[in-house]
């Protein structure tokens, strides 16, 4: 199990560095191209890093609960509502990619028709590094979907635990929030916000 989560936070990271380098090097080409719209692919390649990390890590989390939830649920149908609230915390990093690029895109003129808006260099590079920390922040939802997976077989043996087992699984979570935190305080410094 550990060595497939391993496996599964490299081919998230190499992802992320690819999707990177790809971006600087179409940043980097086409002469026809201003500098704002090159910084504009940047703050795109950002809203893909942000949601794309979160978006698979949250679907790891996910399953990772929901397997458990099933187990229970297959056996004591009656604790459906308890275990799909553990089962689905893991799914709000995702929710903060999303928040993430929505933000970005918001900042960058690519959503509510300010096309006019031109964007620096340092906001361009600073969004792929933006999207860069919520997205490893976000990895969080992994680790979170384990800790609901065992809090959701512990309400199968004794339904009272539920509450605890829901102040457990949002601990992980803290990590994905000051992602998102110090990235939203990034889009501010940079004009972004």
């Amino acid at each position: 199990m550990i060595k497939k989560r391993k496996a599964a936070m490299m081919v998230l990271l190499l992802a992320a560095m690819f999707l990177f380098s790809a971006g600087i090097a179409s940043a980097q080409e086409g002469d026809e191209a201003t500098q704002s719209d090159q910084n504009k692919m940047l703050v795109i390649l950002g809203c893909a890093i942000a949601i794309g990390i979160t978006g698979i890590s949250s679907a790891i989390g996910l399953a990772l609960a929901g397997s458990s939830a099933i187990a229970v649920t297959a056996e004591k149908p009656n604790l459906f509502g308890k275990c799909l609230v553990l089962q689905v915390l893991p799914m709000t990093q995702s929710v903060y990619g999303l928040l993430t690029a929505i933000l970005l895109m918001m900042g960058a003129g690519l959503l509510g028709g300010g096309s006019d808006v031109v964007v620096g260099s340092l906001a361009g590079m600073g969004a792929v590094w933006i999207g860069l920390a919520v997205g490893l922040t976000g990895i969080s939802a992994i680790n979170q979907g384990m800790v609901a997976s065992s809090s959701i077989s512990a309400v199968g043996r004794n339904p009272d635990v539920a509450a605890r087992g829901i102040i457990f699984t949002v601990m992980p979570e803290t990590i994905a929030i000051f992602g998102l935190l110090v990235g939203i305080l990034l889009m501010t410094g940079l004009g972004l916000l």
